[in-house]
């Protein structure tokens, strides 16, 4: 019995996982010229788009996120890190604690790739 859920959720796994492209998927991106301002300084000068700010996630959210669902990747899920590992993570159950701490400093010092 135990070796058919063993199989069963070894075969589910694998179907999902073996499910995404295995292969690079080039994107196009449009920018609307109209709606970015510059700001110039005496040294340099700095385009910023409206929509940048949207792209930054809060450090304080996902420092919550990460303590209270901590064990459900629910920071990593809100961070935008991928599916694949998000999953590994949960069967884990973040690495034995030691995903979940790494990913904690990471939040704190905003060094976390999503940040």
């Amino acid at each position: 019995m135990k070796t058919k859920l063993l199989f069963t959720f070894l075969m589910c796994f694998a179907m999902f996982s073996l499910s995404y492209a295995s292969f690079p998927v080039n994107r196009t991106v449009k920018a609307d010229v109209e709606n970015v301002s510059l700001q110039e300084d005496s040294d340099s000068v700095t385009m910023e788009s409206p929509a940048a700010g949207a792209a930054n996630k809060e450090m304080l959210v996902a420092l919550l996120l990460w303590f209270f669902l901590g064990g459900l990747a629910g920071h990593r899920w809100y961070l935008g890190s991928p599916v694949g590992w998000n999953i590994l993570f949960i069967f884990t159950l973040g690495g034995l604690g030691i995903w979940w701490i790494i990913d904690g400093i990471d939040i704190i010092t905003e060094n976390y790739p999503g940040l």
